[in-house]
């Protein structure tokens, strides 16, 4: 792609789904392929931008140019696959490219389970959504196990399955933090831990820390997501300013205590 012709990415810089993006143009060394223009989903969009959208508020979003708009993570994933083949990202080999779906295919339940458990409110249901994440992973332990080589990875390198799910494992911290989450030392999960451990410390997946996924998403822990303001605050933990970096580390008991916007350095 010439410097004139590079798509624009509108996206939040946060969000698992614009990491997938960029952790696919790191692996390729491609990083300048694309131009990366934050959105700050604690405002109304710009009516340009909504535009483009045709009224949809998802991110992220790629402006090809002549109205030509992409959406949805996966499918800019693979449309830059494509346009950007080298090195290749999935596998081209028709049988490990489907196993490697398969695996794809498991990311929407386990990315819906973590949010899902992030945002309860009731401390009642803490256990059981705990049994239900707990799930998930054993259910990737046992397909790495099944398809996987004796690992770190689904096959030889960091790949495709890696790139969709590892925001995921980053975005989970969150559980770590507020509510107290991790494998278990035990062997149904020693493989999924593994995995997740390999694509964790990567070189290419280092776009976001863990200080950075528990201070941004602390209303998510409080049950307010996308940036939507919780009773008595003014800001969202979203805000730009001030960096999180200068912010207080959040409370960690969520369901005893809301922060106001001063605790958390708003």
């Amino acid at each position: 792609m010439s410097e004139k012709s590079r798509p624009i990415v509108h996206h939040i810089p946060v969000c698992p789904f614009s990491q997938r993006l960029e952790i696919l143009l790191a692996l390729k060394g491609q990083r300048d392929a694309v131009e990366f223009r934050v959105v700050d989903i604690t405002r109304p969009r710009a009516p340009e931008l909504l535009r483009k959208t045709r009224g949809t508020t998802a991110l992220p979003i790629m402006d090809l140019g002549d109205d030509r708009i992409l959406k949805e993570s996966m499918v800019i994933l693979r449309y830059l696959e494509d346009v950007l083949p080298q090195p290749p990202l999935a596998q081209r080999d028709p049988y490990r490219r489907a196993v490697e779906n398969m695996l794809v295919a498991m990311e929407g339940g386990f990315a819906t389970q973590g949010y899902v458990w992030v945002m309860n409110q009731d401390p009642a249901r803490r256990q059981a959504l705990r049994d239900g994440m707990l799930q998930h992973y054993a259910r990737i332990d046992d397909f790495l196990l099944h398809h996987g080589g004796s690992g770190p990875f689904l096959f030889d390198d960091f790949g495709w399955a890696e790139t969709v799910f590892t925001p995921f494992f980053m975005r989970f911290w969150f559980l770590a933090y507020y509510e107290d989450f991790a494998l278990p030392d035990e062997p149904a999960y020693a493989r999924v831990r593994q995995w997740v451990e390999a694509c964790l410390a990567h070189p290419a997946a280092q776009q976001v820390t863990r200080e950075q996924i528990v201070k941004l998403y602390y209303d998510y822990a409080r049950g307010a997501g996308n940036g939507a303001l919780l009773p008595g605050r003014r800001r969202s933990s979203f805000s730009f300013e001030p960096d999180w970096r200068l912010r207080p580390w959040p409370p960690k008991n969520k369901y005893e205590h809301g922060a106001s916007d001063a605790e958390l350095g708003l």
